[in-house]
């Protein structure tokens, strides 16, 4: 591609202003617009939503049609909510538009196990369009789906498949420490969760049925725990508040899939303060089996940003429609500049 990547971002929250800050910093791309539906963020200029010192000269608007009146992109970046139902009218809109997107939208990773009319809508829209459609992120969409998917490809035989993400909660943005409870009583956790005030990890179902498509798997039923408490030993000091002992440090989330009677899929993500090991690992029985574990574990916010960025020339470079990522090229960073890799 002989220009800049024209990006525009649908949605400047926490998660969407992290990647508006790389893509800033990354040669081959230019944001030409943002979209916001908060009253306190539009018509001021995004430099001064992202807390920049210089301006940008771009001012956030209200809705698709006055963002692209100005400008029209290449790709949107749409970073909103984890709800497509919520989402479906934001990503038509940007697809009548005859623009690529790229969103962080949970339930968009594999949206055919909860949504299939929705992603049949978006699907046959994008065709007409001639444009794609992804939803990815480090998890749904890389993690604990896209890379156990490609760990399986050494295999002749699969049997069963176990994912664990072990995350220290307390060193992650504040809004993601909310909506784990932190710091919250037991009794307040679970009535918070009985009214969907804080939700936990979103997209283990999803997950699951991506691995399940990938192998061929026709699974009897997807089953979601619900989130548990994991309360605090002692009191713990994070970058939101100061858990006290018996409090609520974070959550575990456990789902599986079923089939003959058997978990042949099985995710749990814990995320808390005070974690002795963060890792990510990945179990594999068959022939072989195999066993990954990444020490560390990969930063969730970090790994957000990159795989939304490094999505965008896949996406570009995709037929048109809906696609989830287990049936586009295998993932890969993109450190020169990104109109490298994108298709004229």
């Amino acid at each position: 591609m002989d220009r800049p990547v024209r990006v525009a971002l649908f949605g400047v929250g926490a998660v969407s202003s992290l990647i508006a800050k790389a893509l800033l910093q990354k040669k081959g791309v230019e944001i030409v617009a943002a979209i916001d539906v908060a009253h306190d963020k539009v018509g001021r200029d995004l430099a001064d939503v992202l807390g920049l010192p210089r301006k940008l000269n771009l001012i956030v608007a209200k809705d698709v049609k006055e963002a692209f009146s100005r400008a029209k992109p290449d790709l949107v970046v749409h970073a909103t909510s984890s709800s497509l139902e919520q989402v479906h009218r934001q990503i038509s809109a940007c697809l009548k538009e005859a623009v690529n997107i790229v969103s962080t939208c949970e339930e968009l990773a594999y949206p055919y196990l909860k949504n299939r009319a929705i992603a049949e809508d978006l699907d046959r829209l994008a065709k007409q369009y001639k444009v794609s459609v992804l939803g990815t992120g480090i998890n749904p969409g890389f993690l604990m789906d896209t890379l156990p998917i490609t760990v399986t490809g050494s295999c002749l035989e699969v049997k069963r498949i176990k994912v664990t993400r072990m995350m220290d909660s307390g060193k992650r943005r504040i809004p993601y420490q909310k909506k784990i409870g932190t710091g919250l009583t037991e009794e307040e956790f679970r009535e918070k969760i009985s009214r969907r005030e804080i939700s936990g990890h979103v997209g283990l179902d999803v997950s699951i049925a991506m691995i399940a498509d990938s192998l061929g798997w026709k699974l009897d039923e997807i089953v979601e725990v619900a989130p548990e408490p994991i309360l605090a030993e002692k009191t713990l000091e994070t970058s939101y508040t100061t858990v006290k002992k018996g409090c609520v440090a974070g959550l575990k989330s456990i789902a599986y899939g079923v089939m003959n009677g058997e978990r042949i899929i099985q995710l749990e993500f814990v995320s808390h303060s005070g974690v002795e090991e963060e890792y990510d690992s990945i179990q594999v029985d068959g022939l072989p089996n195999i066993r990954l574990k990444i020490e560390g574990g990969v930063h969730g916010d970090v790994g957000t940003v990159a795989m939304i960025i490094n999505s965008i020339p896949k996406v570009m470079n995709a037929s048109p429609g809906l696609h989830t990522m287990n049936h586009l090229p295998i993932p890969s960073a993109t450190p020169a500049e990104l109109n490298v890799y994108a298709k004229p």
